[in-house]
């Protein structure tokens, strides 16, 4: 019921789209039979299924610092936390943040005395009613795993010092840094030596904070500031809000005052280095959060009074989350996951976030009959060309002097990469686990999306990614069936592309919580084409298993490419 009333969110326009892109995959002939009659139709309509090879491409030393930057078309973020994937298994997230101060050469007045200090992070949640006394209920948004299986969560001061630029570059770029998943600590790679964080703590035996059972709650943050008739409470949406020590808070930064460390935002970053903020398993389940460490209420407040005894005031000092953000990831896999075979192909394909696995898929694959003589001779993707282009009398493809682009013969209605969910996949005996799973195609040559995606899709939904470019990245089927449209993809091939090593025949497939953030992050040394990977993918640490292309596949159940297409009568 729930998803019928938002569909009625829609603008009619967009149902129209919708609606045809459905009856399209029904049957395509059934439209013109039924509207016109065969003997009325100047046109025939038909599907094929195309040869695809998929494979899997496992992912390692993915770049991990800004996450958090808000993308071209959604929001990135940082994962904090334990999270148990029911076919995949474990996976530690934890954070390592720079901090800069508000204001640079503070003066704290007379005789400063910190009240309290408060460290808070926003969590992502949405209300979903009110109690009696008209506070609003809230649930956490980018939770995963069991929100009531508690971890340890410490937060150390870091004595890393994270740089911005690079030293070996010759341009002045910016240093990047890496995932490096199969480590049992957490470390990071920044393109010549691993750092290992727990080295590089001050003082570890004095945690800024500790908790050893940490569960993240939904319930709202009211704040109380007065007394009696003056008396003023405001309501904050859920976060990881505590308070810390203020002696320490007034050691290290109050007694600062006019120190040339409180100068300078480069000064601060090289006095205090960072945060870093560890998650740890304590059983076999957990908690994991999205986190956005950019929001601007994301920081840490110190509330102090200083003056003269009788005139004593109130002012904040806060330091924010700034610089270099990054995640380290420790995976604890029950599956291995490895690169497949580019040739024959795999018979699962692994979509893994985090640091975990991808699928690509090559499409117009080997050689086929293309002109039914029986032998098997021709390149699948010239084939493909001669099928739809128009051919002149020496054999040679017509181009449009104008438009310079080819002219074609035949018309693609529609062109599906249909994927098909694995059977028994394993859901953690939460019945609905996969039902919400969507799956993000982007061309791997230029790391953009599909143009289906970008220009063939009007769907886009900001405030709700789960309903959000349903035309171009279809959603689950009840049965797990995904079907990624492909029409303007593939028609950009016929009309512009002449050059064999530059057509863009192969896609890849991650599995995204957020299909409206499109940005992608470096792999460090990837060895092949795939040399970027969607940050979505990155931050979301669920995952899924699809059926692959080989033989070994039902083929109802197999990998496809399937066009429909249309041709004038002769």
């Amino acid at each position: 019921m729930k998803k019928t009333i938002k569909s009625l969110q829609y603008p009619i326009v967009f149902l129209l789209l919708v609606g045809a892109f459905i009856s399209c995959d029904k049957d395509f002939n059934v439209i013109e039979s039924d509207v016109l009659g065969d003997e009325n139709a100047n046109f025939n309509t038909k599907a094929t299924l195309w040869p695809l090879v998929g494979y899997n491409k496992k992912l390692d030393s993915l770049q991990i610092n800004n996450l958090g930057i808000t993308g071209s078309n959604g929001s990135g973020g940082n994962l904090l936390g334990v999270f148990n994937d029911p076919a995949y298994g474990l996976t530690t997230a934890s954070i390592v943040s720079q901090i800069v101060p508000n204001k640079l050469s503070p003066e704290f007045g007379e005789n400063p005395v910190i009240d309290s200090v408060v460290f808070k992070i926003p969590y992502y949640s949405t209300i979903v009613d009110y109690d009696d006394d008209n506070n609003p209920e809230y649930k956490l948004d980018s939770l995963y795993g069991k929100s009531n299986a508690p971890i340890k969560l410490t937060v150390y001061r870091s004595n890393y010092f994270l740089r911005d630029f690079d030293p070996n570059s010759t341009e002045n770029q910016a240093q990047n840094y890496f995932s490096n998943g199969r480590s049992t600590v957490n470390t990071a790679l920044n393109g010549t030596s691993v750092i290992t964080f727990d080295d590089h703590i001050v003082d570890a035996t004095t945690p800024i904070y500790s908790e050893p059972k940490f569960i993240p709650s939904n319930e709202g943050i009211i704040t109380t500031i007065g007394e009696d008739d003056d008396k003023v409470s405001t309501n904050e949406s859920p976060a990881l809000r505590v308070k810390l020590n203020n002696d320490y808070w007034k050691t290290t930064i109050i007694d600062k005052e006019g120190d040339p460390v409180l100068s300078s935002s480069n000064n601060f970053k090289n006095y205090f280095r960072g945060l870093y903020i560890k998650a740890e398993a304590i059983g076999t389940d957990g908690a994991m959060l999205l986190l956005n460490l950019s929001a601007a209420n994301a920081n840490i407040t110190m509330y102090y009074t200083s003056g003269e005894e009788e005139s004593r005031s109130q002012d904040t000092y806060t330091l924010n989350f700034s610089g270099n953000i990054l995640n380290t990831f420790i995976n604890n896999y029950n599956i291995p996951l490895t690169n497949g075979d580019k040739t024959l192909g795999d018979d699962k394909l692994y979509l893994k976030g985090t640091e975990g696995s991808m699928a690509v898929v090559e499409l117009f694959s080997g050689k086929v009959d293309c002109d039914g003589d029986g032998v098997v001779d021709t390149d699948a993707i010239d084939c493909f060309k001669q099928t739809y282009r128009k051919l002149d009398e020496d054999g040679n493809y017509v181009k449009d002097p104008l438009t310079n682009r080819y002219e074609l013969k035949k018309l693609i209605n529609e062109a599906q990469l249909v994927v098909s969910e694995d059977d028994n996949l394993p859901t953690g005996g939460v019945e609905d686990y996969h039902t919400y799973d969507r799956i993000y195609a982007y061309n791997i040559k230029t790391n953009n999306p599909t143009l289906d995606y970008s220009i063939g899709d009007a769907t886009t939904n900001q405030s709700d990614p789960l309903n959000s470019k349903i035309v171009s990245l279809g959603q689950r089927s009840e049965d797990g069936i995904f079907k990624i449209r492909l029409t303007q993809h593939l028609n950009n091939i016929l009309f512009t592309d002449s050059i064999a090593e530059d057509t863009p025949t192969k896609i890849g497939l991650v599995l995204s919580t957020n299909v409206n953030y499109t940005d992608t992050g470096i792999i460090l040394d990837s060895g092949d084409e795939v040399t970027e990977v969607p940050r979505a993918s990155i931050i979301s640490p669920r995952g899924t298993i699809i059926q692959g292309s080989t033989a070994n596949i039902p083929e109802e159940k197999r990998l496809k490419l399937r066009i429909f297409s249309s041709e004038a009568k002769e």
